[in-house]
C-alpha cells in the first residue's frame, strides 16, 4: 500500500510542478515547461491509478482509510492535523480530476501555443490541481477548507489570465467576490460544526450527527449547519442566486474554461453536499432547499441558453443547469447519482468546451455562432466528437449522460425523496437542454457558413488538440455503462461502488435489477428521453429545416426574447441594488469621510501638533550660557523633589 500510505505525493507532484514553471522556467524552453506541466499531472494521475488497485485490496472495515501526517492548527480545543483519506467517493473525484486535468494540460499546449504568458499559464493550472486534489483528499472540514479557498485564488488568476484585458479582470474579480459571499456562510457552518462536535474531522462528526435525532420540525443546529454549508455550495457550484460569476468566467482561456466547468472547481460545492450527506439526511428543511435550489437553477439556466449567440457562454448557461441537475440528486437523497452525473458531465462537459476551442482555432477566434455555420466539412473530428457530447449531454439513450440523468430523475420520482413538481420541471428541462444543445451543434457545424470564406480558413487543430478530444468523446459515450446492465436484469454498478458511503437514507431502488427485456424498452421512451427527442426535433426543424423561423419568432415574441437575452437581468438588478451603493458609500463615506477628515484629519492634526511643539522646542536653544544653567538647576530641582517624595 505504497500510496494509499503516502496520499499526500498525489497533490505534492502538481505542486512542484506550479513551482517549478513559475519560479525557475524562466529561460527554459516550452518543451521543459510542457514535460514538467503534463509529467507532474501524468504522474498524479498514474498515483491514483495505483491508488483505485491498492483500494480494491481493502477491505469494508478498512473504509475510509485515514492517514493523518502531523498536527497542523492546536489552539486552546481545537486540534486539526493535516490528514488525508480514501473512500469510494475520494477515489471516483482523483481519477476524474488527474485523468481530465492532464487532457486539458495536454490539449493546452496546442491552444496556448502563440501566448506570450506560456509558461505562467501552466504554473497556474497546475496550481489549480494542487488545491483541488488536497480538497477531495481532506479527511477534515479545515484541510477541506483550504482546498476550497485555493481553488477559488487559482480561479481567479486563471480566469483573469489576460490581465491587460478589462473584462478579464473584471471577471476574475467578480468570481473573487461573488464566492467570497458564499464562502463567508460556509466558514460560519464550519464554527457552528465545532462547537457542535469539538471537532472538524469527518468520522467523528459524521458519526455522531448520525445518532441524533431528524430534525423535522426544521429547527435545530445541524439544519443551520446545512443551511450555511448550502451557502458555501451555492457559490462554488454556481447556484442560484450566486452563479452570476460563471458566465463572465468565460473571459479566461478555453482550456480554463473546460477545467472549471468539468473537473473541478464547480464540482466542489456537489462534492461537499455529497460528502456531508448525513448532515443534510438529518436535516430535511435543508435537503429540500438543495433540491429546490438545484431545480430552479437547472431550469432558470436552460432558458436563457435557449437564445445566447457566443458558444462558449452557451456552453456556460449549460453548466449551471447540470450542475442544477446535481444538486436535485443531493436534494432528493441520491447523492450516489448527483456524483455519477458529476462524472458523466465532466466527461461531455471537458469535451464540449475542448471543442469549442477547437471551433474558435479553425475560425481565428471567432465566438459567435451567428457567423459560423457549415464547419463540419472543415473540421470533422472536431465535429464528431462534439456531436457525440451533444447527444450524452442531451441523455440520448446509450450515451454516458442518459443513465446519469435517468438516475436522478427517476429518485426525484419514485425515491425516497421524491417529488413530482421537481421530476417535472427536471424532465421539461432536459427537453430544454437538447433544444439549446443540437441549436449549438447546427448553428456551428450545418447550414451554410456564415463566415467570410477569403478571410477565415476553417482548418482542423492539430493532434494534440485532437487527441484530448477523441479520448474523452470515447469516455462521453461509454462512461455510463456501469449502469447499464441495470437496464437488463443486473446491477447499476457505479451505484453499488458507492452504497457503502452513501448507505445511510439513500433511495435504494436504483440497485434492484431490472426484470426482462420490457423495463428496457420502457426506459428507451421514458418521459426524459421522450422531452429529450422533442428538444431535438424543434432544434431540427427551426435550424435546419426553417432557419428563417428564430429570427421571426424574436420579432413577434419581443418581450420573452429580450427577457432571456438580457439574461433576466439579474447582473443589472445586482449592480443597481448592490453594487452601485456599495461604490458610492466608499466614494462618499469611506473616502471623503472616514478617509479625508477622520483619518487624514487626525494624521494631518498630530501632524501640525507635533511640529509646533518641536518649534516651541527650537526656541529654547538659545545659545545664552545663562539660561542654560537655569534650566539645569531648574530640572535638578525637580528631580530631588521627586526622588524625595518617593523615598517618603
Amino acid at each position: 500500500m505504497l500510496i494509499l500510505e503516502h496520499l499526500w505525493i498525489i497533490p505534492l507532484l502538481p505542486l512542484l510542478g506550479a513551482a517549478a514553471n513559475g519560479i525557475f522556467a524562466v529561460r527554459w524552453p516550452r518543451s521543459a515547461v510542457n514535460a514538467i506541466a503534463l509529467g507532474s499531472t501524468g504522474l498524479s494521475f498514474l498515483a491514483a491509478l495505483e491508488v483505485a488497485r491498492e483500494f480494491a485490496n481493502l477491505s469494508a472495515d478498512q473504509i475510509p482509510l485515514i492517514r493523518s501526517y502531523f498536527t497542523w492548527v492546536e489552539a486552546g480545543s481545537l486540534r486539526a492535523d493535516f490528514a488525508l483519506q480514501v473512500d469510494q467517493l475520494t477515489l471516483i473525484m482523483l481519477l476524474v480530476v488527474t485523468g481530465i486535468g492532464w487532457l486539458i494540460h495536454l490539449y493546452s499546449i496546442g491552444y496556448m501555443a502563440g501566448d506570450a504568458g506560456y509558461r505562467r499559464f501552466f504554473s497556474y493550472l497546475n496550481l489549480f490541481m494542487f488545491f483541488m486534489l488536497t480538497l477531495i483528499l481532506a479527511a477534515n472540514y479545515l484541510v477541506l477548507f483550504v482546498g476550497w479557498e485555493g481553488v477559488g485564488l487559482s480561479s481567479y488568476l486563471l480566469i483573469g489570465f489576460w490581465f491587460l484585458k478589462k473584462t478579464a479582470t473584471d471577471a476574475g474579480n467578480k468570481a473573487f467576490w461573488v464566492n467570497r459571499i458564499g464562502d463567508f456562510g460556509f466558514l460560519l457552518g464550519l464554527f457552528l460544526l465545532f462547537r457542535q462536535f469539538g471537532t472538524l474531522d469527518f468520522a467523528p462528526i459524521f458519526r455522531d450527527s448520525a445518532a441524533l435525532p431528524v430534525e423535522t420540525s426544521g429547527h435545530g443546529v445541524l439544519t443551520a449547519i446545512a443551511l450555511l454549508l448550502l451557502a458555501g455550495a451555492t457559490g462554488k457550484s454556481a447556484q442560484l442566486p450566486l452563479y452570476v460569476w460563471l458566465p463572465d468566467a468565460m473571459e479566461g482561456p478555453t482550456p480554463v474554461s473546460a477545467l472549471i466547468h468539468a473537473a473541478t472547481m464547480v464540482a466542489a460545492g456537489v462534492y461537499m453536499v455529497a460528502r456531508s450527506h448525513v448532515l443534510f439526511i438529518h436535516a430535511p428543511v435543508a435537503m429540500f432547499a438543495v433540491a429546490v435550489i438545484g431545480c430552479a437553477t437547472a431550469l432558470f439556466a436552460a432558458t436563457i441558453a435557449l437564445v445566447q449567440t457566443d458558444i462558449k457562454r452557451t456552453l456556460a448557461y449549460s453548466t449551471i443547469s447540470q450542475l442544477g441537475y446535481m444538486f436535485i440528486a443531493c436534494g432528493v437523497g441520491a447523492s450516489g447519482a448527483g456524483i455519477f452525473h458529476l462524472m458523466t458531465h465532466a466527461f461531455f462537459k471537458a469535451l464540449l468546451f475542448l471543442g469549442a476551442g477547437s471551433v474558435m482555432h479553425a475560425t481565428g477566434g471567432e465566438q459567435d455562432m451567428r457567423r459560423m455555420g457549415g464547419l463540419r466539412r472543415s473540421v470533422p473530428w472536431t465535429y464528431a466528437t462534439m456531436l457525440v457530447a451533444t447527444l450524452a449531454i442531451s441523455g440520448m439513450p446509450g450515451f454516458s449522460g442518459f443513465f446519469s440523468k435517468e438516475e436522478i430523475l427517476q429518485a426525484a420520482h419514485t425515491g425516497t425523496y421524491a417529488n413530482s413538481v421537481i421530476y417535472a420541471l427536471g424532465v421539461f428541462t432536459t427537453g430544454l437542454t437538447a433544444l439549446y444543445m443540437f441549436r449549438l451543434l447546427f448553428l456551428t457545424f450545418h447550414g451554410a457558413p456564415r463566415f467570410d470564406s477569403k478571410k477565415t480558413h476553417a482548418h482542423e487543430s492539430p493532434p494534440v488538440m485532437l487527441a484530448p478530444l477523441v479520448a474523452l468523446g470515447v469516455f462521453s459515450l461509454v462512461g455510463g455503462w456501469w449502469a447499464a446492465p441495470h437496464l437488463v436484469g443486473g446491477l447499476n454498478y457505479f451505484d453499488s461502488f458507492v452504497k457503502p458511503l452513501f448507505a445511510a437514507g439513500e433511495p435504494s431502488s436504483s440497485t434492484e435489477p431490472y426484470t426482462g427485456s420490457g423495463k428496457l424498452i420502457a426506459t428507451a421512451f421514458s418521459p426524459p428521453v421522450v422531452a429529450a427527442f422533442i428538444g431535438f426535433l424543434l432544434a431540427w426543424l427551426l435550424y435546419i429545416r426553417r432557419p428563417e423561423t428564430p429570427k421571426r419568432l424574436a420579432e413577434s415574441l419581443h418581450a420573452p426574447y429580450r427577457l432571456l437575452a438580457g439574461k433576466y437581468f439579474i447582473d443589472e438588478l445586482y449592480t443597481f441594488l448592490i453594487v452601485r451603493p456599495l461604490l458610492w458609500i466608499s466614494a462618499n463615506f469611506l473616502w471623503r469621510t472616514v478617509d479625508e477628515e477622520i483619518i487624514d484629519g487626525l494624521v494631518n492634526g498630530v501632524a501640525r501638533e507635533a511640529g509646533e511643539f518641536g518649534d516651541r522646542l527650537r526656541h529654547l536653544n538659545s545659545g545664552n550660557t545663562r539660561t542654560y544653567a537655569a534650566w539645569v538647576i531648574l530640572g535638578a530641582v525637580v528631580l530631588t523633589t521627586l526622588l524625595a517624595w518617593a523615598v517618603r
